[in-house]
């Protein structure tokens, strides 16, 4: 371990006299401030202080192992920012690792001092470097911390005692807190030596220059320097040394506090969109896809919830992408899955949203939650979708969002509030080169709205914000935009897809039944296969096809979510009565009018999630659900138009529907059933050729008449003898009875 040792009083002084005479020549020779030159030489980009700043967050595990890996993402990193000719800002968050105790201790001396002095030292000397402090961390990790120009921290996290992994603190370590403390400047020597060494007592002095601390060693030299004017004592002998953020930026120890990342970007002055680390803790994605499809219900989410939840506990997962393609449709439920995606470490699950279609509505919600969401070009964001949202739901949406989703995912809260609410105004406001999106609300909200020059409005009036996927991303409510998934996999280094949950055929199969051209398949194919059963002398084949495609529409529709029992019921019914208005009642009326009409409200009602249109979003839907329909009746007629004239020709199809009667034979029937010829019935024996339930048709001989029985239901195919004849009204009786 490498011992670092105090510099001679008499040396240092003789050191800085050099540097001084050396600074003062160089202000002669040079017209510019030698600091001023040494930015510009080494990052153009801070040249006026006009240049734009940018963070990277980087995740420090604790305990501290080796720092190799990190030095190497931060230097790539500061390469690439350095090429965009901005003003890096690196941010080092300070975060237990899974599996390690609540407070980060062991960590050695030796990791924590290599990983400080990377910190503080020349190859970082020109870029801000900021401790991100969360939570209470105690051991050698501190030393990190002080080792940053900035330190931000959560009110309520401690910082210290740093010595707890030492039984006896060796000279060695406190040369080490002693080196970085004076390097840095921002936690007072004597502060530093006491969070590692608790045998020391703290004293807090008054003096003519501000506030010092002090042992009660150095306090009777200090005493010669400065006029002390009060003491205190901070810390006894023995007792260990421990600030809560809330403390330590009183005592000035710390330069903000910040409970979550989008209060680190606001304090920091940075996108809270650039805050976003690129790479795992392990150096390792092991990603898994979840399929947010369709309609979002609850079973959907509960589906999801859980599969991302066992993913992360059994496999170890860290990467999660989410493929959302849907128009919302619960927002109940969106917000259930939102809430815990968004609740989800960031730090130690990486969650993503693809959306290469669509997010709109409660959707895009979903999409808000994940870490980051990546886009197709021409893919929609927000606006309008299955759910049309009623006054209280917009506000307890907005109220979701700048509650629970804006602040665990730094993010403005104010342009997804939009997509929701139709009357919030929001507006680009710019401060020097830096741009974000704020209302008028959430620009109050920032620590000073003073410096925010107001630019356009983005939004409209009275209508949803709404984004396209090139858009979204210059709007910073997406990240990136790719083109395909083989994009998505190259950005993030992926080199396989991310292993699909659950995927299985039957998932594969209902969302190809779902598509509008298999629907409108199954609806001809039903159609004309019902025409074909109700023309054949018994439930065949054309029966059974029938059955089996409509059941096929109901059964995808009902597990897509767009379909309920209550589609179901009115598709029978309606069948139902085009049944009774056939073979029950002659003639076409009110049951045939409204059978018809049943079966086309079951059949749209089971394409859409709504009743009534009442956006614009379900309007489209509305007239898709329309031609799909109508392209179906289109289908069906056509089929049957073919079917009359081809089939009855066909030697081995022509025996599954009846043949239309010849002139010769319609004749027939027609003498048959007048008035002069049905009382030759009387007594005669025939065959029901359809259900007699209680009217129906009969064959005696090669002539069809209408009969009827007197209440009791005969099946079609049952022997009947006439037993009465009354004008044109033919009764009849099985011979069965």
């Amino acid at each position: 371990m490498t011992t670092h040792l105090r510099e001679p009083g008499a040396s240092r002084t003789k050191r800085v006299a050099t540097i001084a005479l050396g600074l003062a020549l160089g202000c002669l020779l040079w017209p510019e401030p030698v600091g001023a030159q040494r930015a510009k030489a080494v990052n153009p980009a801070v040249e006026g202080g006009a240049a734009r700043r940018v963070g990277r967050l980087f995740k420090v595990p604790l305990p501290i192992a080796g720092t190799k890996s990190l030095r190497q993402s931060v230097l790539n990193s500061l390469e690439r920012l350095r090429d965009e000719k901005v003003r890096p800002v690196l941010i080092f968050e300070f975060v237990v690792a899974k599996g390690q105790n609540e407070y980060g201790r062991g960590t050695t001396i030796g990791n924590a001092y290599d990983l400080a002095d990377f910190l503080s030292g020349k190859e970082l000397g020109d870029v801000e470097t900021v401790a991100y402090v969360p939570q209470t961390i105690q051991g050698h990790a501190v030393l990190a911390v002080m080792a940053c120009q900035t330190i931000i921290m959560n009110g309520d996290a401690e910082l210290g005692p740093a010595g707890v992994d030492e039984t006896q603190v060796p000279k060695s370590v406190l040369s080490s807190y002693e080196d970085i403390a004076a390097r840095r400047k921002k936690v007072p020597v004597e502060v530093a030596l006491k969070l590692v060494d608790a045998s020391r007592e703290l004293l807090e002095v008054e003096t003519d220059v501000g506030k010092e601390y002090v042992t009660p060693e150095t306090l009777s030299a200090l005493r010669k320097k400065r006029t002390v004017s009060g003491e205190s004592v901070v810390f006894r002998a023995g007792q260990p040394a421990q600030f809560s953020g809330t403390e330590a930026r009183q005592r000035g120890f710390v330069d903000h506090l910040a409970l979550n990342h989008l209060e680190l970007a606001r304090a920091l002055e940075v996108s809270p969109e650039s805050l976003k680390d690129a790479a795992p803790l392990d150096g390792q994605w092991r990603s898994v896809r979840v399929d947010v499809k369709g309609p979002i219900r609850a079973d959907l989410v509960d589906k999801a919830e859980r599969m991302v939840r066992e993913a992360i506990e059994r496999q170890e997962a860290n990467f999660v992408c989410l493929w959302i393609d849907s128009a919302g449709g619960s927002p109940i439920d969106s917000q259930r899955l939102a809430g815990f995606l968004s609740e989800l470490d960031s730090g130690r699950v990486r969650t993503v949203a693809y959306v290469p279609r669509e997010a709109r509505a409660d959707a895009a919600l979903v999409a808000l939650a994940c870490d980051q969401i990546v886009v197709h070009p021409g893919a929609v964001l927000g606006g309008e979708g299955d759910h049309a949202f009623a006054p209280e739901e917009v506000a307890d949406m907005t109220r979701f969002i700048r509650n629970q989703v804006a602040p665990n995912k730094s993010r403005s809260w104010s342009l997804p509030a939009a997509m929701f609410d139709p009357n919030l105004t929001v507006i680009r406001c710019r401060r020097g080169s830096e741009v974000e999106y704020f209302c008028d609300e959430e620009l109050n909200e920032q620590a000073k709205p003073e410096r925010w020059v107001k630019a356009e409005e983005v939004t409209t009036k009275g209508q949803p914000f709404r984004v396209k996927g090139t858009e979204a991303v210059e709007l910073r409510l997406a990240t990136h935009e790719v083109n395909d998934f083989a994009g998505f996999r190259e950005l993030y280094g992926l080199e396989n897809d991310p292993t699909l949950l659950e995927p299985n055929w039957a998932d594969m199969f209902i969302e190809a039944l779902a598509s509008p051209g298999l629907a409108v398949l199954l609806l001809v194919i039903g159609g004309v296969a019902l025409y074909a059963e109700l023309h054949s002398p018994g439930i065949g084949v054309p029966g059974f096809i029938a059955t089996l495609c409509f059941v096929l529409f109901f059964w995808s529709r009902f597990l897509g979510g767009t379909a309920g029992w209550l589609e179901v019921l009115l598709f029978l019914l309606g069948v139902t009565f085009l049944m009774l208005e056939i073979f029950v009642i002659p003639g076409f009326g009110i049951f045939g009018l409204g059978g018809g009409a049943l079966l086309i409200a079951s059949l749209v009602l089971a394409s859409q999630t709504f009743v009534i249109p009442r956006n614009e979003y379900q309007a489209a839907e509305f007239r898709n659900s329309l031609v799909m329909i109508t392209a179906s009746g289109i289908g069906i007629i056509a089929v049957i138009l073919l079917i009359n004239r081809w089939l009855p020709h066909t030697p081995v199809l022509s025996q599954l529907i009846l043949n239309p009667p010849t002139h010769e034979e319609a004749e027939a029937i027609s003498q048959s059933e007048s008035l002069g010829r049905f009382d030759d019935l009387l007594g005669a024996r025939g065959i029901a050729v359809t259900p007699l339930v209680p009217g129906g048709k009969a064959r005696f001989g090669r002539n069809n008449v209408d009969v009827l029985t007197d209440g009791e239901f005969v099946p079609r195919g049952t022997e009947v003898e006439v037993v009465e004849v009354q004008g044109n009204r033919v009764l009849v009786r099985p011979l069965a009875s």
